[in-house]
């Protein structure tokens, strides 16, 4: 019988390029942050902030203005999301004041950062520098997250956050896998059967603060948080088995799981309180003091402090806003979509469209001027093939890259189909977008071939990429009118909505 000692694992290769793969990613990053950053003030409303940016730019004024940095003005029946979010936004509120550069700086700044993390993450996925090149152009020319890093909005804090999470745990895997390396050329992997106890784990650690941030600026990145957990399990599972452990599993539960479980969760938990802290510090924070006025002083969870169950409250108070936000309530909007829309950006979202008789610099009388959220077809209309390659790869090569990356685009969305009757919209799936790339590079990268094929396979591979990602580049220049609010006229926004939806 051949036990789990002859299990080995294959190597992944090492890059030796590191100071290539840096001037690549700063290069692709500058030039994801003129897109993101260039004339990122000068649409508006009359002055004021556009669709919901009316909401979050107003909070983060109002939480960086009263002492306590949380919600308290009395205006606000209810706040609908944790303030995390609005805390970043108002970090750009504080270096540029009340004004559209400064409830938007933190959102470009945010999307800037969301090209070089990909970059970087695909870079070790693939192992190869100009695979992370192809992902962070793609990052550049998606519509969707260009659109929501130039707008005073909480999607791209959330798009972030969790790719910075699952690109520490990508990190952490890689980690884990030198450690037990270490263990077996020691002769000392079979000590225990259970294999042998990793160490404290920062990688993952930083995984736990980062899902704690998301869920404290959408409650949506609760999803991911768990998702995640079950993804690191499953890496721990892998090497342990791959290593020779021999009881992988159990070791895995033995070893890993309660580690995990406090990385992921308990830490998470703790720092989406922290993002509370201004709420637990102020005495006129909505619902501060539930408990004795819509909560009593006793009952069964009387020994849970006070502050604590006040905030259960509020968040109860959330929680019946959203649950209530429904079609069959009579909550319907023009724009709004439902999940099985968003892989191919099937119904888009219109942040902004003044009527065209008040907008010139079209060469016409009248002109539009508009902001459409709209993922750049020639990458999200690939998204279902892209998965369905995914899921291919995942099960017959049992490709760890495709299934991991499944595994947070599969977080983005699928949880929306439990909710159809709540009120949707196309921009939830932001957080799916840096995840789509990842797919789509990952597919070009076996396009490419491998640097031991033959000259003519790996010449035409490569003109295929370039054909296709000349082609993205292209749909994104076309879109970048409606994109940016740039001044067009009215037959040739006509010519941009390619589908009936896109009315």
């Amino acid at each position: 019988m051949v036990g789990p000692t002859a299990v080995r694992p294959e190597p992944e290769g090492r890059l030796d390029d590191t100071a290539r793969g840096w001037w690549v990613t700063i290069t692709l990053t500058v030039i994801a942050a003129v897109t993101r950053f260039v004339r990122l003030g000068s649409v508006t409303d009359a002055g004021l902030p556009v669709f919901d940016e009316k909401y979050y730019a107003l909070q983060a004024w109002d939480m960086l203005h009263n002492g306590m940095g949380i919600e308290d003005n009395p205006g606000y029946v209810v706040v609908v999301h944790p303030p995390a979010g609005k805390l970043l936004i108002a970090i750009g509120e504080v270096l540029f004041g009340y004004s559209p550069l400064g409830w938007r700086f933190s959102a470009a700044v945010a999307g800037t950062v969301l090209v070089l993390l990909v970059i970087r993450i695909v870079r070790r996925l693939a192992r190869s520098t100009l695979i992370g090149a192809i992902a962070g152009i793609l990052m550049i020319t998606d519509g969707v997250t260009l659109v929501s890093s130039r707008i005073g909005m909480l999607d791209i804090f959330l798009a972030v956050l969790v790719t910075g999470a699952f690109g520490c745990l990508v990190v952490d895997r890689d980690e884990v896998r030198t450690r037990m390396a270490a263990v077996e050329a020691a002769g000392r992997i079979q000590l225990s059967p259970f294999g042998p106890r990793l160490g404290v784990r920062w990688w993952r650690f930083s995984a736990g603060v980062l899902l704690g941030l998301a869920c404290g600026t959408k409650w949506s990145g609760a999803y991911f948080m768990v998702v995640f957990v079950i993804l690191c399990l499953s890496f721990d599972v892998v090497a342990r088995r791959r290593h020779g452990v021999l009881r992988p599993f159990v070791g895995t539960i033995v070893r890993d799981a309660a580690p995990a479980v406090f990385a992921l969760i308990i830490v998470a938990i703790g720092v989406y309180l922290g993002s509370y802290a201004g709420w637990f510090a102020s005495e006129s924070a909505i619902n501060r003091h539930a408990v004795g006025i819509q909560v009593g002083h006793g009952g069964f969870f009387s020994l849970v402090p006070e502050a604590l169950r006040s905030l259960w409250f509020q968040h109860g108070a959330v929680l019946e806003v959203h649950t209530h936000l429904t079609n069959s309530a009579g909550f319907h909007h023009p724009w709004e979509s439902k999940p099985w829309t968003w892989p191919m950006g099937l119904r888009p979202m219109l942040y902004h469209f003044p009527e065209p008789g008040q907008t010139t610099g079209c060469g016409q009388s009248a002109c539009v001027r508009a902001i459409m959220l709209i993922g750049t077809p020639a990458l999200w209309w690939l998204a279902l093939p892209a998965v369905g390659w995914a899921l291919w790869q995942s099960v017959t090569r049992r490709d760890w890259r495709y299934l991991a990356v499944l595994a947070g685009y599969a977080a983005g969305w699928l949880p929306w189909f439990a909710v159809l009757d709540r009120q949707m919209y196309y921009f939830y799936a932001t957080a799916m977008a840096p995840f789509l790339v990842m797919l789509v590079a990952l597919a070009l990268g076996q396009l490419l071939g491998r640097a031991t094929e033959s000259s003519e396979r790996r010449g035409t591979g490569l003109l295929l990429v370039c054909l296709y990602l000349g082609l993205v580049i292209a749909n994104f220049a076309w879109n970048y009118p409606i994109l940016t609010a740039l001044p067009i006229t009215l037959s040739t926004w006509q010519q941009h909505l390619w589908l009936p939806s896109w009315h």
